[in-house]
């Protein structure tokens, strides 16, 4: 009976280490492409993470919302990319600022989430997998209380929008 229960609690670990596809909102993702999905039926958009120091950032295809001068940016070739384009943003960093930061907090989400290194706070590691955004119509008319470095898909102009704590930027492929 021991050994019983032992086999299964370590099947169930290894089924929960081994998840390689997450949906938010809802109860799965839409295809087998996708690592990382939200639900479109609330407007609510994602917000990436307050970095006040980006300098020990080296994994190319990070996006944060860098506080240095209230913009989100993306790394690409060791090289930081603006996709805020505005220079108006604001932020509160109150609540982050007096906190100590747990270097060691990260998800990882992926068919080798329980042996990858790469740094990052949320990692989807799967080489053939996507992360689909937060879809909404219009989210700088519909999110109420936009948070600075939130992004959401626009289903109405098809393009990312992408909020830096004063005024929408859009991006369009």
């Amino acid at each position: 009976m021991k050994k019983r229960t032992i086999t299964l609690i370590a099947a169930l670990f290894t089924l929960v280490l081994a998840k390689s596809q997450v949906a938010i909102g809802k109860q799965s993702v839409s295809n087998s492409s996708v690592s990382l999905e939200f639900a479109n039926t609330e407007n609510r958009g994602m917000i990436l993470p307050y970095v006040e120091d980006k300098s020990g950032i080296t994994e190319n295809g990070t996006i944060i919302f860098d506080t240095t001068d209230n913009k989100v940016k993306y790394l690409k070739d060791n090289n930081w990319f603006d996709l805020s384009v505005d220079t108006t943003g604001t932020v509160d960093l109150s609540i982050q600022t007096p906190k100590t930061e747990n270097t060691n907090a990260k998800t990882i989400i992926g068919n080798d989430g329980a042996t990858n290194t790469t740094n990052g706070i949320l990692v989807l590691s799967d080489v053939n997998k996507a992360m689909i955004l937060p879809k909404m119509a219009s989210p700088h008319l519909n999110i109420i209380n936009p948070s600075p470095g939130m992004m959401a898909y626009d289903t109405v102009a098809h393009q990312l929008a992408i909020f830096n704590g004063t005024v929408w930027s859009f991006w369009k492929p």
